[in-house]
């Protein structure tokens, strides 16, 4: 059951696309290891641990999700680079459901690479925060809040969670359009 040529990177391709495809609870070693054609205690040999494993999927899915973010917002500002990034966050979680939840648990401060990367994706946020002159404890306050909206809205999206025939994408248009509306007139 041996693959020749193994290696880190594409074991941990292999992880993101069974976490998506299965969800990050279906990731485990012997799911893996079916996928990759070998025995799960060959994997160790390439990653390590299981917990090494999401790591590995936890700062890849933090540097697409920024990448997407970056993408989105490039040459806007404001509430257009708000609206922007909504709507990549949203289709990032939802195309990637595996690497987006492995981005959702805060990385060990110590550890220096997670924390680049996670920081990543706070700045791209915060920037298009930065034309509505809010302090740095505000800033930090409105980052969150639209993250818990952006995640609340596409984990209940993504497990069929809305079932009224109403419009998901003009419902998400409105919850983007209360944060932008609250950004421009504080509270």
């Amino acid at each position: 059951m041996a693959r020749a040529g193994l290696d880190p990177a594409q074991v941990i391709a292999a992880a993101a696309e069974l976490a998506d495809a299965e969800g990050l609870a279906g990731l485990t070693l012997a799911a893996l290891a079916t996928r990759l054609t070998v025995r799960p205690p060959s994997l160790l040999h390439h990653i390590g641990s299981i917990g090494a494993l999401r790591r590995h999927l936890a700062l890849d899915g933090m540097r697409g999700l920024r990448e997407r973010l970056s993408s989105a917002a490039l040459g806007l500002a404001g509430a257009e680079a708000v609206r922007a990034m909504a709507h990549a966050y949203r289709a990032y979680a939802l195309e990637h459901p595996g690497l987006y939840a492995a981005t959702q648990v805060a990385p060990d401060p110590d550890d220096t690479e997670a924390v680049a990367a996670a920081t990543g994706v706070y700045e791209v946020v915060a920037a298009a925060f930065r034309s509505y002159g809010l302090g740095k404890a505000a800033l930090v306050h409105e980052v969150r809040g639209l993250r818990a909206s952006l995640h609340g809205f596409a984990a209940l999206e993504a497990l069929g969670g809305f079932g009224m025939p109403e419009s998901i994408d003009a419902s998400f248009r409105r919850l983007v359009e209360i944060h932008i509306s609250a950004l421009e007139s504080p509270i």
